[in-house]
């Protein structure tokens, strides 16, 4: 195993990302097809995702600093709490291959682990397990013990070092400098080379990789710098065809955000997940591009509406909830900074949506309250079983979203203020797109009946929410 020293630029507290999420069961296989076999995607032989992804990512909460000890109390508490509710993957995030990590990333003088071939590996003063070559298979064998799903963080491309000591790549005949672009650097991340996709090698460096975090039962891999700042088809491309060789159902996420809407369709045809925003942190508004706030994102989930099928969900980013520490990956460590209200707002949002719930911060610190929004059932189903999810009213005061539940005739409703003040709304459901007179509401927050109602009327708090669903009564005449 081999550690240096890399000098790159600082990029405080980002956390962009591509996910790949590699489904529970056992391998199918791992031998590639012949080497004149177009590549097939994915997402064009199989249906994978097919509700979007629950679980913990380690960012929120510790930065790049997370260690294994961590990870297991993480995990452990997502398996008594949170798994019977549907929550399943935990997720390592970047530079668990820093021996002296900084909380929010990007250092100058980060000391790397990398094995023989120029693959990142565990620092194994962090994951103790990982010795003697292991890696994360022990760490992955804790998390599947738990009945649960284990993912990893990675950047996309190469490492400058691998590059500089032109190591060769594991399985074939090529060498790093075969594989790299070194003009290409990660706009705020200079850890690695980019891919030439016109070099043979770029391939077999990405099936290499693909094969060690295959070696290592990973579930899911999350990979940065690859829909934005610029998109980077070609290595999604790569990417893509390299998990489809290893023979395992792997789902691929691309982030950062916000992905090119133009892209939808190529995004499609190669993954699974892809982010529609950069970054959002527990504020309501920013006025920098990074970090976002709740109240930012109304407008970017309004553009990728209707866009999500099974197997393809725009990524709405992760849920800053609970206790955002001990390191987290911005700011200092803290008590999510939103009001209850803003609470209920950001996963009524995610839902009705609907995106990829990921939780962060540290769950074995979670409260009564935030236990409470994780573990909701009816909430959870919007975002798991919805279906026609689109908004139906957009001002600068209020938001209006609808959606189809899994129920015969019923609908669900969310309706948000964006202002600073209490307003009370009131819309007719024929102003919702609804084809009855009257509907028996029920409250999903409150998990509370709360009768017929002619129409929808509710006063609701500051940055507050309501989540119903609709059973529909009398028909409208013709």
């Amino acid at each position: 195993m081999m550690r240096w020293v890399d000098h790159s630029l600082r990029k405080h507290g980002l956390r962009f990302s591509l996910v790949f999420i590699l489904c529970a069961g056992g391998l199918a296989g791992t031998a590639d097809p012949p080497a004149d076999a177009p590549p097939t995607p994915q997402s064009e032989t199989t249906t994978l995702a097919v509700t979007p992804p629950m679980g913990w990512n380690s960012w929120d909460g510790y930065g790049t600093t997370v260690k294994e000890a961590d990870v297991k109390a993480n995990a452990r508490w997502l398996a008594e709490h949170l798994k019977p509710f549907g929550w399943q993957y935990v997720v390592v995030d970047m530079e668990w291959f820093v021996t002296n990590p900084v909380a929010e990333g990007n250092s100058k003088t980060s000391f790397y682990s990398l094995d023989n071939f120029g693959r990142y590996t565990p620092a194994v003063n962090r994951f103790p397990s990982a010795a003697n070559d292991a890696g994360f298979k022990p760490l992955a064998d804790y998390v599947h013990s738990l009945g649960l799903k284990f993912g990893i963080h990675i950047l996309r491309g190469i490492p400058k070092q691998a590059v500089e000591k032109n190591l060769p790549i594991f399985g074939s005949s090529y060498h790093a400098v075969d594989a790299a672009d070194s003009s290409d650097t990660c706009p705020w991340n200079f850890d690695n080379y980019g891919m030439d996709g016109s070099k043979a090698g770029a391939q077999a460096y990405y099936d290499s990789i693909a094969k060690l975090y295959t070696s290592w039962d990973v579930d899911l891999i999350k990979v940065d710098c690859i829909s934005r700042r610029p998109y980077k088809g070609d290595e999604i491309r790569m990417l893509s065809t390299a998990l489809a060789k290893t023979g395992r159902r792997i789902v691929l996420s691309l982030s950062p955000g916000a992905a090119p809407l133009e892209k939808a369709d190529e995004m499609r045809k190669y993954a699974q997940m892809w982010r529609i925003s950069d970054d959002i942190w527990d504020l309501w508004h920013s006025t920098v591009d990074y970090p976002q706030g709740l109240g930012d994102q109304f407008a970017n989930v309004a553009k990728w509406a209707g866009k999500a099928q099974p197997g393809h969900w725009p990524d709405a980013d992760m849920l800053p909830l609970g206790y955002l520490g001990p390191a987290p990956g911005w700011g200092q460590p803290r008590y999510t900074r939103l009001t209850h209200d803003e609470q209920r707002t950001f996963l009524t949002l995610w839902c009705i949506f609907p995106s990829p719930l990921m939780v962060g911060g540290d769950l074995p610190k979670a409260d009564a309250w935030t236990t409470s929004l994780l573990t909701n059932p009816e909430v959870i189903a919007v975002d798991q079983r919805s279906t026609g999810n689109h908004p139906v009213v957009a001002t600068d005061k209020t938001v209006v979203w609808v959606a189809q539940s899994a129920a015969a005739d019923s609908h669900y409703v969310a309706v948000f203020n964006l202002t600073e003040s209490s307003q009370t709304v009131q819309y007719q459901w024929k102003d919702l797109g609804f084809a009855s007179a009257k509907y028996k509401l029920r409250d999903l927050w409150e998990r509370k009946d709360l009768g017929a109602a002619d129409f929808v009327t509710v006063t609701l708090p500051p940055h507050g929410s309501v989540l119903y669903e609709a059973f529909p009564g009398q028909k409208v005449a013709p």
